[in-house]
């Protein structure tokens, strides 16, 4: 059945070929998209958009960890080395289980969800382009990147109830972003703004 999806899904690259260099360019380069939307929140130096930062690189972490257990344990050949397929992009013959590239993208979306519902919507739209592209493009099957959107999902709201459940967590958190902002003040000094 997932292979059956995969072919489908695959398949509209020889039919819709317009498509091809819009999915290649989701499939290989969307996901700078993200790194450069968190150095923004980062630096447009808001406490809130500090803590989803924060809370994002942090679910990144424990999501990546857990999807390296996963492919170390259930290792699984990427559809182009196991089938004939349309293959769009270049990519190394590495596990397909789970989609990294899904992970990574539903991670921050779904964290950048839990601060900021509106925008974060259009983050988890482009997190979801950028994991049907890696499908049309041949690079993973339906299933690796469903299981690395949930992955992404499940760490972002794990990390999310565990900083606003518990307080210590939340407090050294903030001291962190707080010697930081120390720092910072000292090389590139905060704009006021006068009303």
């Amino acid at each position: 059945m997932d292979y059956q999806l995969f072919q489908l899904v695959n398949d509209l690259g020889r039919t819709i070929t317009v498509l091809n260099p819009l999915m290649r360019m989701f499939a290989s380069y969307a996901e700078y998209v993200f790194y450069m939307g968190i150095v923004i929140y980062w630096f447009v130096r808001r406490q809130i958009n500090r803590q989803m930062v924060a809370q994002s690189l942090i679910s990144a972490c424990v999501a990546f960890a857990c999807s390296g257990i996963i492919g170390y344990f259930f290792y699984r050949d990427r559809p182009f080395v196991t089938h004939s397929v349309l293959q769009l992009i270049e990519h190394p013959a590495n596990t397909s289980f789970p989609s990294d590239h899904a992970t990574g993208a539903f991670v921050i979306a779904a964290s950048i969800w839990m601060f900021r519902r509106k925008e974060g919507a259009v983050w988890l739209a482009l997190a979801a382009c950028i994991a049907f592209s890696r499908v049309w493009t041949g690079i993973h099957y339906p299933s690796d990147v469903v299981a690395g959107a949930l992955l992404g999902i499940a760490a972002a709201v794990a990390v999310h109830r565990l900083f606003r459940r518990v307080s210590k967590a939340q407090n050294i958190l903030n001291r962190v972003i707080q010697w930081y902002e120390i720092v910072e003040c000292k090389i590139w000094r905060k704009k006021i703004v006068s009303k």
